[in-house]
């Protein structure tokens, strides 16, 4: 708390820390998806002919995602009572993929929960990776996909921010 009280008597942008930490968590997400796909490919992984493009996107695409969902967990963080608090809050996140068509199509989910897992913004992020490398229809799910990350992106900042101030 020392250093941040400092920050803030300064004559810095106030949000100039929430977004250096941001920066520094995006660039780890980077590596991580870049060692995962390392041992991907070197496992066996190959793509169906997708194009140095299409490859672009698809990292553009994570890149994107990292961002968003960054700035929704600083968010938490920054509501959490305590560092225990933030680590967990965050937890429910990792719950989504799971509600998502990453394992399994969700027209064969059952009907209650086929809204759940469509309306969500896992699953277009998902379809979009999965067209993009593997050559299947992508539809609109690129479009809902770069909308999600954008408005979570949005309003993990204002959020951010506001809380941070």
């Amino acid at each position: 708390e020392g250093i941040i009280a400092r920050f803030r008597t300064m004559a810095i942008h106030r949000p100039s820390v929430l977004i250096g930490h941001v920066v520094g968590s995006v660039l780890q997400s980077v590596v991580s998806v870049v060692l995962v796909g390392a041992v991907a490919v070197a496992i066996g992984f190959r793509s169906t002919g997708a194009t140095a493009l299409e490859w672009l996107a698809a990292f553009g695409l994570l890149v994107l995602f990292a961002l968003a969902l960054t700035w929704i967990a600083v968010g938490m963080g920054l509501i959490s009572p305590n560092a225990e608090a933030a680590s967990n809050n965050a937890m429910p996140l990792i719950l989504l993929p799971l509600l998502s068509s990453a394992f399994t199509p969700v027209a064969s989910m059952p009907g209650w929960f086929e809204p759940i897992a469509e309306y969500q913004p896992f699953t277009p992020a998902i379809e979009t990776l999965r067209g993009l490398l593997l050559g299947s229809e992508i539809g609109n799910n690129g479009w809902l996909a770069v909308a999600w990350c954008l408005g979570l992106a949005v309003l993990g900042y204002f959020w951010s921010t506001a809380k941070f101030n």
